[in-house]
């Protein structure tokens, strides 16, 4: 059964929670385009967290999902709106969602945790999650350790559960490798960011068109806390306080509202520009539709190409 059988939409793909660019908005256009879209809760307070899954419902009428991210210091509050608000798929980022599971799964939602090492996948699925987004260290934001071709086929091996693949996925070659690896769908993100619909800044979206193979860098490895980003003055600023010995709290409070600045301002400087290693596949701005037919019309020719 591939995810698109499963979760009754369109296409198997499932949209990246985005801190501060998966709004209600945005998650709607995916839904409406044929996709599953996804709130993310990152840098929302519970209030409006809870409007925008509110708001969502009057832009689509078709499924749609939230992402928290278990490291917020109010996930107790997000996880309870979430269940209350019987939004129909809860994915999940940084760390382990088990406390949470029964309490959504009892509200009647599919439960999705993004797993970036098959230890955290056995963990998630003996607490009842429905399947794993399985994301290889190639995707923008939060990364783990492990490639995607890596990682995935060793999550499908140890679990019994649907696992979604997730990392460095931007055409249809890669839908194809995804789907020989074992996974029933994919999760994007990288590729939505460069749509008509997306709400980051034109600079944001220029930044990741002209990107290269090479373009972007992954900050703070040495403090536990991954992230890859476009290169910029802030990334350059970045490493040479990590190689210089910061530590995590001074890191942090470097890169206070860098996002934000990136996301609403356009900043490309001093912005933290999350992106994947597929920006340099990407060239043009385009609707979201438009992006999913091309990924699965991709998908189609290649595997009938290779008999």
């Amino acid at each position: 059964m591939k995810l698109n059988e499963l979760l009754g939409i369109e296409f198997p793909f499932i949209q990246g929670g985005m801190a501060n660019i998966a709004t209600a908005e945005f998650a709607a256009a995916v839904s409406n385009a044929g996709g599953l879209g996804i709130i993310g809760a990152g840098g929302m307070p519970p209030e409006v967290f809870q409007e925008h899954i509110r708001r969502c419902r009057t832009l689509t009428d078709r499924p749609f999902g939230v992402n928290i991210m278990l490291m917020h210091p109010q996930v107790q509050q997000l996880a309870e709106i979430a269940a209350a608000e019987k939004v129909a798929v809860i994915t999940t980022g940084a760390g382990d969602p088990s406390r949470f599971i029964p309490m959504w799964k009892e509200a009647g939602a599919k439960v999705f945790p993004v797993v970036p090492a098959v230890a955290l996948a056995k963990l998630v699925a003996r607490a009842g999650a429905d399947g794993v987004i399985a994301e290889g260290t190639e995707s923008g934001g939060h990364v783990g350790e492990l490639t995607t071709m890596a990682l995935v086929p060793q999550v499908v091996d140890a679990v019994n559960i649907p696992v979604i693949a997730a990392g460095g996925i931007a055409d249809g070659r890669q839908l194809l490798a995804a789907y020989a690896l074992g996974a029933i769908g994919v999760q994007v993100g990288t590729c939505l960011l460069v749509s008509e619909e997306c709400p980051i800044h034109e600079n944001y979206k220029q930044a990741i068109l002209k990107a290269t193979d090479r373009s972007t860098v992954v900050t703070g490895r040495s403090v536990d806390a991954p992230v890859r980003i476009l290169r910029n003055q802030m990334s350059k600023d970045y490493i040479a306080r990590e190689k210089a010995g910061a530590d995590r709290m001074e890191l942090e409070q470097f890169t206070l509202g860098s996002l934000r600045r990136a996301v609403f301002d356009g900043d490309t400087k001093t912005g933290s520009l999350m992106a994947g290693q597929v920006a340099g596949m990407l060239h043009e701005i385009k609707p979201i539709r438009q992006i999913f037919e091309e990924l699965q019309a991709g998908y189609l020719k290649r595997l009938q190409e290779m008999g």
